[in-house]
């Protein structure tokens, strides 16, 4: 239960499931990547509905392919099912949470600031657990730079995404 609740506090998508299902997944995306280009995108997902005899639209695709923030290689699809299994947000739900005190859209908020939000609003953090963030946190001249954390969470350290 605790190396769960670590899986996904790390952003490591890899740890969020057994060995055997992440094979699983691995074949069902082999199955799904028709063009065998490492990536799913429009052409793979019509092939797919084409195969089951729907015949979707381009617009609907769109929409499919917009839960993905980015090329759907195989870890974003193991992030995407992750999040749909294990009940957490995506990652545009996390962005437009900060983004709710950031008026100017900047992707940078004020390090106090949100250590204040942290330690007075909602599931109120320890200091502990702010420490822990603020490890992992990218924090320069005092701005805590939120769209770097919601990357770093979502989807890991960036060397992680050279699949």
């Amino acid at each position: 239960m605790a190396e769960d609740k670590m899986a996904k506090k790390s952003g490591n998508v890899l740890g969020m499931f057994p060995q055997a299902q992440i094979q699983e997944f691995k074949e069902a995306f082999g199955m799904m990547d028709v063009n065998r280009d490492g990536f799913i995108d429009e052409s793979d997902l019509k092939a797919i509905h084409n195969d089951l005899g729907r015949n979707p639209s381009d617009k609907e695709l769109k929409e499919m392919l917009k839960e993905c923030p980015g090329q759907l290689n195989f870890t974003a699809f193991l992030t995407l099912f992750g999040e749909k299994m294990h009940g957490t947000d995506s990652e545009s739900t996390f962005r437009q949470a900060f983004e709710q005190f950031d008026p100017e859209k900047k992707g940078k908020l004020a390090e106090e600031y949100v250590k204040d939000l942290l330690l007075n609003v909602g599931d109120q953090f320890k200091e502990e657990e702010i420490r822990q963030v603020w490890k992992e946190a990218k924090i320069s001249g005092g701005q805590f730079d939120y769209e770097a954390f919601v990357t770093l969470v979502k989807r890991g350290p960036q060397d992680d995404m050279a699949q």
